[in-house]
């Protein structure tokens, strides 16, 4: 982390911190930093963006979608939790310690950022990780939520097994796999990783494609170039950025990021196992969301995107049944993150909730697909037909 960078975040629009205790109860402190961008004219309900990861930033990731959002007339205010970005140090500038790591932790600092906005109530749009802290704000603050939009989202510690099931429903059968397979062509550990990444960013007919150069000799350097990106962002912190490396805590001691693999192909998060030991164990879940979904009194708009298998439409359709007006947005031609991969679609989705009008939102999806995504939300979707139009 560099101070010449921190200083420069921190003098962006909108960027404050707030003091926030290290541990419950303790005396020490640290900066927790937020940022809010609001827009020239009068704004239905703020909203309270939380992105995935874990470990992804807000200050500098997300500063175009904010200017974005607040030229739409959103209001939208963001929070670097704790552990990443602008709120990873305590006062001596040491990162935070593990026992200042928890999702109840997180969960209590986005109601006091709303406190010192001043916000009663907000909209709560979570992605991947953030809607399972969106929802824990919902279990611990419900009276905070007005609305909720739940993007590719996270339900239990377990939805690992629905990701390798989903996986394995689709391809384990596959023609060619287990050709591959059985010659040693790739290895059974990598197919999990491999396989959902060109389906997410490809669909069936770029994965179809992969398997077919890799039966003829070819494809071995696009199967490693593939292989080295799963893990990248759990291995390789970018400060301000992505830093997993303390958000990791959580995720693991209390979401059950380190799977259980049976040796069997296509089995998901083995990056995660392989960097489990570096963690503390599974200690259990701080909430039991399933139980807790049907006592949300609020409108939940949930975006599945139709080639996200990293949080598969089964998990996404079990949580819209069971909030009690819960609505299912099936979004198509895009993989995991809404947020990410097609930010119009999102915040086109989220002013609907934050006017009351998230009820048609499941008979807009195909017409929010459709929006114009941006070609840097594309990139890894391009240069990945591009390889494998190649000849080689």
């Amino acid at each position: 982390m560099t101070t010449d960078t921190a200083e420069r975040l921190r003098r962006m629009p909108g960027v404050r911190a707030t003091r926030r205790p290290v541990t419950p109860g303790g005396a020490a402190e640290f900066n927790l930093h937020h940022v809010r961008l609001s827009p020239p004219q009068a704004a239905p309900a703020p909203i309270l963006v939380l992105p995935g990861g874990p470990g992804l930033a807000s200050v500098l990731p997300y500063a175009r979608l904010r200017a974005e959002a607040a030229a739409r007339g959103l209001d939208v205010l963001m929070v670097e939790h704790r552990g990443i970005g602008l709120s990873r140090t305590d006062d001596q500038g040491r990162d935070l310690p593990p026992e200042a790591l928890t999702v109840t932790q997180v969960v209590d600092d986005l109601a006091a950022v709303l406190d010192d906005h001043g916000l009663d109530r907000v909209v709560v749009y979570g992605c991947s990780y953030g809607t399972y802290l969106a929802q824990g704000l919902g279990v611990r603050h419900p009276e905070r939520v007005a609305g909720m939009v739940l993007d590719s989202p996270m339900l239990t510690a377990h939805d690992s097994r629905v990701q390798r099931a989903e996986l394995r429903r689709r391809y384990l059968d596959t023609r060619g796999l287990r050709e591959l397979l059985e010659a040693g062509t790739v290895a059974a550990e990598e197919t999990g990783e491999v396989i959902q990444l060109v389906h997410e960013y490809g669909g069936p007919a770029q994965v179809r494609r992969l398997l077919d150069r890799l039966a003829t000799g070819r494809g071995q350097a696009l199967w490693r170039w593939l292989h080295g990106l799963g893990g990248k962002e759990i291995t390789e912190n970018t400060p301000y950025f992505m830093e997993f490396d303390l958000a990791g805590v959580p995720a693991f001691r209390e979401l059950g990021y380190a799977p259980d693999p049976d040796g069997l192909p296509l089995d998901v998060n083995l990056s995660f196992a392989q960097r489990a030991k570096a963690f503390p164990a599974f200690a259990g879940e701080p909430f039991d969301l399933p139980a807790e979904l049907p006592g949300f009194t609020w409108p939940v708009a949930v975006l599945s995107g139709e080639r996200d298998l990293r949080t598969p439409r089964v998990i996404a359709a079990q949580i819209a049944d069971l909030a009690p007006d819960g609505v299912l947005v099936p979004l198509n031609g895009i993989g995991h993150s809404a947020l990410d991969s097609h930010p119009l679609a999102a915040l086109t989705a989220t002013a609907a909730v934050a006017a009351g009008n998230h009820r048609h939102l499941p008979a807009l999806a195909a017409r929010l697909s459709a929006l114009p995504r941006p070609a840097r939300a594309r990139t890894l979707e391009l240069l990945l037909r591009a390889r494998l139009s190649l000849p080689w």
